[in-house]
């Protein structure tokens, strides 16, 4: 079970990381999920989402799995983040965020993310990223 909710999540990104993109669309032990509605300003030449879109939704996905298991935390911040291009995102599609913690200790959390174009089973990206923790003391 979930420390927060993703209502409570929602809510705290509202008001410590307003600019984020995406929408929580649900969260479980160690996992979240998240869409993001395509628009113009996400594309790149050849109506290709963007990979700075797909790396920031992957952040903020993996960032709200995390908060799901420890509570609100402002400063839980990204260390390290790589990128894994595997085929063209489909520009006419939302995006779809499966992240996974895959070890989350008392300094860092590590996960990986999947994104999806909506509707295809295979993955446009994969994304494995590294969060510091503050001490919790």
């Amino acid at each position: 079970m979930s420390v927060m909710t993703a209502a409570a999540i929602e809510d705290f990104l509202d008001e410590v990381f307003p600019q984020r993109t995406g929408t929580i669309e649900g969260i479980d032990r160690m996992r979240a999920t998240m869409s993001l509605a395509i628009e113009d300003e996400h594309l790149r030449p050849g109506a290709s989402v963007s990979g700075p879109t797909l790396m920031g939704l992957a952040d903020v996905c993996l960032y709200v799995a995390i908060l799901g298991e420890i509570g609100p935390e402002p400063m839980a911040v990204t260390s390290d983040l790589h990128c894994r291009f595997l085929r063209r995102p489909r520009g006419d599609r939302d995006v779809i965020a499966n992240a996974r913690i895959l070890k989350l200790g008392r300094r860092l959390a590590v996960g990986e993310v999947q994104l999806f174009s909506a509707g295809d089973e295979d993955p446009v990206a994969l994304v494995t990223a590294t969060y510091v923790l503050p001490d919790s003391d």
